[in-house]
């Protein structure tokens, strides 16, 4: 991640809608008819009313560079009074000791009206503190972009974990039917040989409990596809369409290569985004801890002005030009400038302990999504053999049922087991690819090819 720009910070995240949205005809084509998880991200950039919110959030945040600069350039104002003046003076007092002229009445009233016209320049010549807003309000919008960042990669994650679960639960749902097939004729058959006197009851009744119990996991497995895909729909502004198709050899799956050394990956957790943003933060904080300390030096100022007064009385009437360079010192504001930098350091200081609970979470996330990795690679591996056990278990009894070895019941019953074992295989495959997700975004490494490897495991199952 070192050395790239600020929009880099999106952890490939940023780049990843456009590229998506160039390959996602290719990917629908490519994954033998499930929805592109790829293009449903891509929807979910755009569709997304949260990740939209925090858009407008940034482009909000970097004004106030603008309004940072605009503190060190020039300030012209422009101004017009009309005033009426009642006033007690030395005419108004004596009017027998002057003469009387043109103005003689509007002196002796005291009362005047008279029209103003102002114009004033003010530069700074030298004002740390406003120096310093540039510097926070820089660092102020790197940290929106890096919180825009950190939405995006949630919202892949969200996405991910959604289109997981729907996958999972549509490829449950057809094993699960397949399932309760096998296990009604079971029953059947139970109730057959119960009926003709060569069963027994205990039998009959576990052929039935077992296919009351199939049908009640089809009923939440069915409710789990619906949520799954409400939530795509809430995401993506579309519902995808999951295909039921019952996996059969899961025997040619591979996970791929190992996933390395566990320190290497530590290292890595300095580009996770929740740990750049507790940086990030730290230093807007730093930058705002220097604006408060700015508060001890003194601010120059050029000010040029230009007054129009235009009066009845003579002697009042003028146009004034002015030039002054105006230095304020501040000595004495009742102990608020040391109160207000002690506040800037305490928050200093808990940005950087911010910064540290952010980097212990990111490597303790490290170090669960390993161990989930290599538990789930190990179960898998376990659960091939014991696919491959049960295979040729249903082959053995198949062929006892036929030389008159084995009873129908056993042969069912081993069918139903085998169903079992897919599901859990299925199962195990969506928290390996949820825990790979995981992990590339624990290390700020979330990109357009783990999700495409992450399709095409998906899509090697559904070949099955």
């Amino acid at each position: 991640m070192k050395g790239r720009s600020r929009l880099g910070a999106l952890a490939c995240l940023c780049g990843l809608a456009g590229t998506v949205q160039a390959q996602s005809s290719e990917m629908v084509s490519a994954v033998s008819g499930l929805p592109s998880l790829s293009q449903l991200f891509a929807r979910a950039l755009e569709h997304d009313a949260g990740l939209s919110r925090q858009r407008y959030e940034l482009e909000a945040t970097r004004q106030e560079v603008d309004k940072a600069w605009a503190g060190l350039r020039p300030q012209v104002e422009a101004s017009y009074s009309h005033v009426y003046q009642d006033s007690s003076n030395i005419y108004t007092e004596n009017p027998e000791n002057y003469a009387q002229n043109d103005l003689y009445e509007e002196r002796v009233d005291g009362e005047l009206t008279e029209k103003v016209w102002r114009v004033q320049l003010s530069q700074p010549l030298f004002s740390l503190e406003r120096w310093r807003q540039v510097d926070k309000a820089e660092a102020q919008t790197t940290a929106a972009e890096l919180t825009l960042a950190l939405a995006e990669r949630d919202l892949a994650l969200e996405v991910s974990q959604a289109y997981l679960d729907a996958f999972l639960a549509s490829q449950t749902l057809a094993l699960l039917e397949s399932k309760r097939e096998a296990l009604a004729l079971q029953h059947r058959q139970a109730q057959r040989a119960y009926d003709l006197g060569i069963g027994d009851r205990i039998n009959l009744l576990e052929a039935q409990a077992r296919f009351d119990q199939a049908e009640a996991d089809q009923y939440e497995v069915e409710n789990n596809l619906a949520n799954a895909l409400s939530t795509l729909e809430r995401l993506t502004g579309i519902t995808p369409n999951f295909a039921q198709r019952a996996v059969s050899d899961l025997q040619g799956i591979e996970l791929g290569e190992q996933h390395g050394d566990l320190e290497e990956w530590l290292e890595r957790t300095a580009d996770n985004l929740q740990v750049r943003l507790a940086r990030q933060q730290h230093q807007v904080m730093q930058a705002d801890t220097a604006i408060r300390r700015a508060g001890h030096y003194p601010q120059v100022n050029l000010n040029l002005g230009y007054t129009d007064r235009n009066s009845p009385d003579e002697l009042r009437a003028s146009e004034d030009a002015q030039a002054s360079v105006e230095v304020r010192v501040p000595i004495y504001r009742g102990g608020y400038t040391q109160a207000n930098v002690r506040q800037g350091e305490m928050y200093a200081q808990s940005g950087e302990a911010e910064m540290t609970e952010a980097r212990e979470l990111a490597r303790q996330e490290v170090r669960q999504r390993l161990r989930g990795l290599e538990s789930k690679a190990r179960r898998l591996e376990a659960l091939k053999r014991s696919l491959e056990s049960a295979t040729l278990f249903l082959e053995a009894a198949d062929k006892g049922e036929q030389l008159g070895l084995r009873d129908l019941v056993d042969v069912l019953d081993a069918r139903a087991d085998l169903y079992d074992l897919r599901i859990e295989f299925v199962e195990v495959i969506g928290q390996w690819l949820a825990d790979k997700l995981a992990l590339e975004a624990a290390v700020g490494d979330l990109e357009t090819r783990d999700l495409s490897q992450a399709m095409a495991l998906l899509a090697g199952l559904d070949a099955n």
